[in-house]
C-alpha cells in the first residue's frame, strides 16, 4: 500500500525502529526535500487498508513530517504502529 500526505516539517536524518517479527514491524524513515510524506507500506495482513489509513491520517495530522517512510508490518496491532512511527520521528530529530 502507498499513501501520500502534504507536509512542512523537516527531520534532519535517517532513523530505523523495530523489527520484523511476529505481531511486530519495522520503520525505515528518511528525509525528504519535497513538500510531502510518502508511505510504503508491506504487510503480511490483507483486508486492513482502512485500518492502516486511519493510523497514519492521525500520525501526519499530528505530524507533518516531509518524509519517505518504509513500513514492513508482521501483524502489529494499530497501537504499536503509532509507537514506531513516533520512535522513527524521535530518532530522525536528534
Amino acid at each position: 500500500m502507498n499513501f501520500e500526505y502534504p507536509a512542512t516539517n523537516a527531520v534532519t536524518q535517517r532513523a530505523h525502529v523495530g523489527v520484523v517479527g511476529s505481531g511486530d514491524l519495522e520503520v525505515l524513515l528518511e528525509p525528504s526535500p519535497r513538500d510531502f510524506a510518502s508511505v510504503q507500506v508491506c504487510t503480511s495482513v490483507d483486508g486492513y487498508g482502512t485500518v492502516w489509513k486511519a493510523v497514519l491520517d492521525r500520525f501526519f495530522a499530528k505530524y507533518s513530517i516531509k518524509s519517505r517512510i518504509e513500513i514492513n508490518d508482521f501483524g502489529a496491532t494499530p497501537g504499536m504502529v503509532a509507537l514506531r512511527l513516533e520512535q522513527a520521528l524521535e530518532r530522525s530529530k536528534t
